[in-house]
């Protein structure tokens, strides 16, 4: 019996994913992805959020069996993280995570305020596909402006004494990425335009360039008004998704990676307005 209940547990939650998977039709949403994380309104304490984001992320990465890489970081000054991307590479990733992007909200008694004040603190996530050099798309040079940078941190003296960090920036739009994670410099070039045609494709996708902010979670202001979940740890535990009003008071299941309940009621809800 207890075998029997095992297996039919395993296959309802099979049956689930795979109808999630058909909801999975886009154009990138089999492919691997690239999220930022940018701490917003909240100083040290929206770095400190950023953090625990990155370290949510990574868990449920994890549980799903994707391989997740550090591609970039920038920490604070006291404690936490200014900025992250993690490459999260596996089937259906983006997909998923595509459902993240946007401002993300905690509230909760503030561990860097010496009277125990509650304080509110903003994230904002942006998500965009991996893609590789069959993807075509043709950037004219006039249209970028590519910089180098010593890398810094880590990695030994050709980190830390050669420009090998490149950061290009789109001209027409203003849209920006950085790659530090490789050795070379001509390394780093090709992953950073990767991920700049990545950010073109889902924009020209949507048909709404002149509405960058509504695309790029790092363009979306991360503070009042904005934001898609809220994660409450004080006075009482609640995290709540603005948009399907799913929430759960796990909040240490939540924050250890379920993230589960949220994007499949989001994919559930984006396909009924579809077929609508």
């Amino acid at each position: 019996m207890e075998e029997a209940e095992s297996t039919i547990s395993k296959l309802n939650h099979d049956l689930d994913q795979w109808e999630l998977q058909q909801l999975l039709s886009g154009t990138y949403d089999d492919k691997g992805a690239v999220l930022t994380i940018n701490a917003g309104a909240g100083g040290t304490d929206a770095q400190d959020w950023a953090f625990m984001l990155m370290r949510m992320y990574t868990r449920w990465a994890e549980d799903h069996s994707y391989k997740v890489t550090l591609a970039e970081e920038s920490k604070g000054e006291e404690a936490g993280i200014k900025s992250v991307t993690l490459e999260i590479t596996g089937r259906y990733a983006y997909g998923y995570l595509r459902s993240e992007m946007g401002t993300h909200r905690l509230v909760r008694i503030s561990p860097f305020n010496a009277n125990g004040k509650r304080q509110t603190s903003f994230a904002g996530i942006e998500v965009m596909p991996q893609i590789d050099n069959t993807v075509k798309l043709d950037i004219p040079e006039k249209d970028l402006d590519i910089s180098t940078t010593r890398s810094g941190g880590k990695g030994g003296q050709n980190v830390n004494k050669v420009e090998t960090a490149v950061r290009i920036v789109h001209l027409p739009t203003g849209l920006a990425v950085r790659c530090t994670e490789e050795r070379s410099q001509l390394q780093n070039k090709e992953k950073a335009l990767a991920r700049l045609k990545a950010k073109l494709l889902i924009i020209a996708k949507e048909q709404r360039a002149q509405e960058i902010a509504e695309i790029r979670g790092d363009m979306v202001e991360a503070s009042w008004g904005n934001q898609i979940r809220n994660y409450v740890f004080h006075p009482y535990q609640m995290v709540k998704d603005l948009r399907t009003n799913i929430e759960t008071t796990a909040i240490t299941d939540v924050m250890n990676g379920e993230l589960d309940m949220f994007i499949q009621a989001y994919l559930r809800q984006e396909n009924q307005i579809v077929d609508a």
